[in-house]
């Protein structure tokens, strides 16, 4: 009786002791070591605070120049973009990443801006949303997070195959795009020159910073709340250890002051931010 009772109470041990660690297991790893520094930043949809600062853009519509393109994609899939050709015959690209919100007017408008800034240079504003754009914080918040990396990466390097071998790319996004900016001048390998990442989820892997090929200009919001100073310090340290130069400027403002269509919009801010980055830019694809 004596060794059944020490055996039923090993036995419960045992059972605690499992569901203790599995409860541990479950709690630190709900963010997994493996997550992309791009997913990481997607889960930011689930924040109320995130998706409450993101007030729905007003509505806008693009006239100007440039046309809808399909391209082939890495994954077999058809790609989308909107692009406004250079003047002149040019391998010159920018790639601009759009908001959480999707490749909407309003970022048909900022790839206008560019092209017009930046003569002799193809601009391409990617589409990582497959068609599909936001109105409201819940449908963007649904369509971040419903972004699969290997997807994306797959549309990237589909667009880079489109521009050609002989092409220099360069990239700009915000917030969502800022992140996907750093990734896409990771995925052009030695054709990248030029980066520019506006508040976006910096890489975290180092061996992988290690592959860049340019260096990259940050600007970020000293006070946001999530690419908040210490991860701008990490990526700065990170960028270091990689051996690789990082600009940064950080502005006295919230996340996404660049964005006419968000209550924390700083027009002076935004202004000057938008001058450093085209002036970077001017630089890198000798515009």
């Amino acid at each position: 009786m004596k060794k059944l009772l020490l055996l039923v109470a090993a036995a419960f041990s045992l059972g605690t002791a499992t569901a203790q660690t599995t409860a541990t297991v479950l709690s630190c790893c709900a963010r997994p070591a493996t997550t992309s520094a791009t997913e990481a930043f997607a889960m930011l949809a689930t924040d109320k605070d995130f998706s409450g600062g993101h007030d729905a853009p007003l509505p806008y519509s693009y006239e100007g120049e440039g046309q809808m393109i399909t391209f082939k994609t890495t994954d077999g899939q058809t790609g989308h973009g909107f692009e406004i050709k250079s003047a002149k015959p040019s391998n010159k690209y920018l790639f601009v990443i759009h908001e959480w919100w999707g490749l909407n007017d309003y970022i048909k408008k900022e790839a206008a801006t560019y092209a017009q800034e930046l003569p002799g240079v193809n601009v391409i504003a990617l589409d990582l949303y497959d068609g599909q754009v936001a109105t409201t914080p819940e449908e963007a918040g649904k369509l971040m997070q419903g972004v699969k990396t290997e997807r994306a990466q797959a549309i990237i390097k589909g667009a880079q195959l489109y521009a050609g071998p002989k092409a220099q790319f360069a990239s700009v996004g915000w917030c969502f795009g800022g992140g996907w900016s750093l990734q896409s001048a990771l995925l052009g390998g030695k054709q990248t020159v030029g980066c520019v990442m506006y508040y976006g989820m910096p890489e975290k892997d180092v061996a992988k910073l290690k592959t860049l090929n340019s260096d990259v200009l940050g600007l970020f919001a000293e006070q946001d709340k999530w690419i908040n100073p210490e991860v701008v310090k990490q990526f700065e340290k990170d960028m270091a250890t990689a051996g690789k130069k990082v600009t940064v400027k950080e502005y006295p403002a919230d996340h996404a002051f660049a964005n006419p269509s968000n209550p924390k919009y700083n027009k002076e801010l935004a202004a000057d931010a938008h001058q450093r980055a085209l002036a970077y830019l001017k630089a890198r694809l000798k515009a």
